[in-house]
């Protein structure tokens, strides 16, 4: 397994290097290779092809072909990685058995005057037992001569490249480092790209904590760095002014180190969200939403959010003061509730999260009474048609193009009751509040990958 990690991390250098000095920016992506980890998750790995004005240097050449021994070899590494490791879980289950063996010839040859054929027959079977990991101790000996084959041919790859580098010297350094920096910025827009796509299923509830009344709501921040993993937690749905926060989530799990905030206005429904380092929510028997600093505990901005319902005038199915419900997603933050003038059917809009100015509205013509609750990703709306268990994600609207569709994405409602369903697109999981459990749902997302470069 050293050896494999060793050869893999001499791969990425190589492959990298040559990457940064001779991709173009007008290639598109592709997927060259992909593998199943132990664990179960789904490995891939999308590289630019190298056809570009490069293409035409005898040292690009030589560059592709290295680049194409180098994927060739990732190949096999990957399958001997795999092989290796379920060969090694093998040789540990058979561990066992030979302590078993090697304490009955012990006693055998300690006795040999007690050793009858029942005794003899048993040790037979034991042997038996162990037949299968001949071939497996065989296939380690085949993999270590090709881990070693592979090393050398690794070495004399990366000496091709070094001397191709060497040679680039007479290339001007600053329409290199131009590239270098045209490709970090496509390389951030595929990524940003590659994080959105359509909703086509959700895993199992995985419960994290339960604690609290029926009804209520609880989240992580959706724009802040990865290591920050504070969580906020909200029991109740209406007349409530105590935030807890927790430091992390295993503080929540634990229910330890935490601080409270005491917002000055109360709240009304569950749809709260944490942006930025802000909470967002509807303030209690009115239409205002309120943007509360939590390092500064204060409020920065309130506004009225002029004809929606509130008061449990327009609420999804479950009531609970659950007329204004706040999103976010990879593009930013959304309100969804509707009006008089939208004859109770769900309106999404578009908010800037500075000033709560609204940006752009949608009615989906989904009527917000027969909804369980929602959320959404990448710009669509997708709907629960109940907040019970039997729910299913049954509508689906789609901002970009102002169309809708209806869906039958299973979703499993483990506590029969949900209040409050999120979308964080930092963590790329459902939150929910579902009958005083505190429970997260992963989604699995489609994408399309386009060799033009797009997305």
């Amino acid at each position: 397994m050293r050896f494999l990690a060793e050869l893999l991390l001499l791969l990425i250098a190589v492959s990298r290097a040559a990457q940064t000095l001779f991709q173009s920016p007008d290639e598109g992506w592709q997927v060259y290779t992909s593998a199943q980890a132990p664990d179960g998750k789904c490995l891939c790995t999308a590289v630019i092809p190298v056809q570009g004005s490069c293409s035409r240097d005898l040292r690009s050449r030589q560059l592709r072909q290295l680049m194409e021994k180098v994927q060739n070899i990732s190949q096999s590494m990957e399958v001997l990685d795999l092989r290796t490791y379920r060969d090694l879980q093998y040789v540990r289950n058979t561990e066992s058995l030979m302590k078993g063996l090697d304490s009955r010839l012990k006693v055998a040859s300690e006795s040999q005057k007690n050793l009858n054929a029942k005794s003899f027959q048993e040790l037979k079977d034991k042997m038996t037992e162990l037949m299968p990991l001949i071939p497996v101790l065989d296939q380690y000996k085949s993999d270590t001569r090709t881990i070693v084959q592979l090393k050398e041919e690794v070495r004399n790859l990366s000496g091709n490249l070094l001397q191709i580098q060497e040679e680039m010297g007479a290339y001007d350094y600053e329409e290199l480092q131009q590239r270098v920096l045209i490709l970090e910025a496509r390389l951030h827009a595929c990524m940003q790209k590659l994080g959105c796509g359509k909703l086509t299923g959700v895993s199992n509830p995985i419960t994290i904590r339960a604690s609290g009344s029926r009804f209520g709501s609880w989240m992580t921040d959706t724009m802040v760095p990865s290591s920050d993993s504070r969580v906020w937690y909200m029991d109740g749905y209406y007349k409530g002014r105590r935030v807890l926060e927790y430091r992390t989530l295993n503080d929540f799990i634990t229910g330890q180190n935490f601080v409270q905030h005491l917002l000055p206005h109360p709240w009304a429904g569950t749809g709260h969200v944490v942006y930025n380092g802000s909470l967002y929510y509807n303030k209690y028997q009115s239409n205002i939403v309120v943007k509360y600093h939590f390092r500064s505990r204060s409020v920065v901005v309130q506004r009225s959010l002029n004809t929606a319902g509130y008061n449990n005038t327009f609420p999804y199915s479950w009531g609970g003061f659950s007329d204004i419900d706040f999103m976010v997603d990879e593009n930013g933050l959304w309100a969804v509730y509707t009006t008089n003038q939208n004859a109770g059917n769900i309106v999404v809009s578009r908010m800037d999260p500075i000033t709560l100015e609204i940006l752009r509205s949608w009615d989906t013509g989904y009527p917000k009474r027969s909804a369980g609750e929602s959320f959404i990703i990448c710009g669509t709306l997708y709907v629960t048609n109940s907040h019970l268990a039997g729910a299913k994600i049954y509508f689906a609207y789609y901002t970009n193009t102002s169309t809708y569709e209806y869906t039958d994405i299973p979703f499993h409602n483990q506590y029969s009751h949900i209040s409050m369903l999120d979308y964080n697109p930092r963590e790329r999981v459902l939150y929910t509040w579902n009958n005083g459990h505190q429970v997260i749902y992963n989604v699995t997302l489609f994408h399309v990958i386009k060799t033009s470069g797009e997305l």
